[in-house]
Order: structure tokens, then sequence, then C-alpha cells
């Protein structure tokens, strides 16, 4: 990853630790069911970003690389690579 994406996500990483450690709080405080399962919903969004701004930064600077090297045979590599990654996320 490079600078500010690296940056910032990073720090969204940090944040979703707090998160899931307030998780595990809540679970070991007895708290209400529902407010347990609200935060975990809010830790899976979180989660999202950070995978959204992580693979915005692979496009920008691998993908693209790989297209600017004219070089097939590594877009091809890096575009199935994304392809796997994305099917991934959808189940």
């Amino acid at each position: 990853m490079h600078g500010a994406a690296k940056s910032t996500t990073l720090k969204r990483l940090s944040r979703i630790e707090g998160q899931v450690r307030g998780l595990a709080r809540m679970v070991e405080e007895d708290r209400y069911c529902i407010d347990i399962v609200t935060q975990i919903s809010a830790v899976r969004v979180a989660l999202r970003r950070a995978e959204e701004e992580i693979l915005r930064d692979h496009v920008a600077h691998c993908v693209e690389h790989a297209i600017a090297s004219g070089d097939a045979r590594e877009q091809r590599k890096k575009i199935a690579e994304l392809m796997d990654v994305l099917g991934r996320a959808q189940r």
C-alpha cells in the first residue's frame, strides 16, 4: 500500500480493533443481545470500508502498473486476482 491509503487504512483498522474489544466487553457484561448484534453490524461495515480502501489502492497502483508495463501475462494475472477476490467478497 502507498502513503495516504496506508495511513487511512491503519487508522481504520485500529478503530475496528477497538470496536471488537468493545464487543467482547459487551458480551462479558451480559449486555442486551440486540445491542451486541448492532455493534457487530457496525464492525462489518467498517471492515468493508477498509477492504474497499485496500482494493482501491491495489487497482490504482498494482493493476495500473501491470497495465502500463505492457506485459500481457502480468495484466491477466492482476485481473484474475482482482476477479477472484471480488468473487469471494460476494459470498
